[in-house]
């Protein structure tokens, strides 16, 4: 699996602080990564599409995870360009990180992360800090082998097995 990381910040963009949190993702999904691409971008929206549609459209990323962006500050705007480049939701994988995350703490319902599809890339909007990101990714490793071979076009395994 190819896995593209792409951490929204304006001060790790700045040069002012270091990026933990997609060093986080890379060590999560090592185990299941042949290949990662990494961007860092400012908490701006066309730059934020911008980098989501690089990594899923011209990388052929199979899955790709933001980290940061997705609170309430005013230049939290994750979801908003997530939501500009994806084709269809995928809202259970969102919940079932924030049911998870309401577990740890109530702040997760704080939370305005989307995922979604693209293409045949999977986009999941991960939280800016490396614990929370760290506990998002462990809700979804397990389903993200079925996930991307179904977009894939591989579907023989799929169909009506839910709950067996």
């Amino acid at each position: 699996m190819k896995f593209g990381i792409i951490c929204i910040s304006d001060r790790c963009y700045r040069g002012e602080c270091e990026d933990k949190s997609g060093v986080s993702i890379a060590e999560c999904v090592k185990e299941i990564c042949n290949e990662s691409v990494y961007r860092l971008v400012p908490d701006v929206q066309i730059k934020i599409a911008k980098a989501l549609c690089e990594l899923a459209d011209d990388e052929k990323c199979d899955v790709v995870f933001t980290t940061g962006g997705t609170g309430f500050a005013p230049r939290d705007v994750t979801p908003e360009a997530t939501r500009a480049v994806i084709e269809k939701e995928v809202p259970g994988i969102s919940e079932a990180i924030r049911a998870k995350s309401l577990e740890i703490t109530e702040r997760a319902m704080l939370s305005r992360a989307v995922s979604g599809i693209r293409g045949k890339t999977l986009i999941i909007n991960l939280p800016g800090s490396p614990k929370a990101v760290r506990e998002s990714i462990e809700v979804v490793l397990p389903v993200l082998p079925h996930a991307v071979e179904t977009l894939s076009g591989n579907t023989q395994n799929c169909g009506g097995n839910y709950g067996k």
